[in-house]
């Protein structure tokens, strides 16, 4: 079975998808769950009369990223399953090389994440970092799709 499964969260409800998935996979086996969340550290715009709202941002951006990180933690835990967790901060990075890198680096035996499922014009404009894990990782990895609205 998958004895590492590797879940990246943004703590948005398709990324609750995910994660719900990868602890029914998880609960009841040998398994273990490895969280990730990307912190994007774009630099904020300030001017340079304001450098302590720049950092002010920057710490915000990196609490609720630990926030994210905490709840899903939690509720992996609750479920009785072994649990770590990274917090990956990056420059304007896509996500999904980032996640390619983490499962490697682990080494992850399945990748499990939610997605929109979007098509065409918003796919392309907004980019799939799930289709990216799908066509790019060396692992298994399970796609979550959202409910059709």
């Amino acid at each position: 079975m998958y004895h590492n499964i590797l879940v990246p969260i943004d703590g948005t409800d398709i990324g609750e998808l995910g994660l719900r998935e990868a602890i029914a996979l998880a609960r009841g086996s040998d398994s273990r769950i490895r969280l990730i969340h990307v912190i994007d550290k774009v630099p904020v715009y300030a001017p340079r009369s304001a450098p302590e709202a720049t950092r002010e941002s920057r710490s915000n951006i990196r609490s609720d990223g630990e926030m994210i990180i905490h709840e899903a933690k939690t509720a992996v835990r609750s479920a009785g399953i072994d649990v770590d967790e990274r917090l990956i901060e990056a420059i304007g990075a896509r996500i999904g090389p980032l996640v390619i890198s983490a499962a490697a680096d682990w080494p992850a035996h399945l990748i499990v994440c939610g997605t929109h499922g979007r098509r065409g014009l918003a796919r392309m404009l907004l980019g799939s970092d799930a289709e990216y894990i799908v066509r790019h990782s060396s692992v298994a990895v399970l796609i979550v799709r959202s409910p059709p609205a």
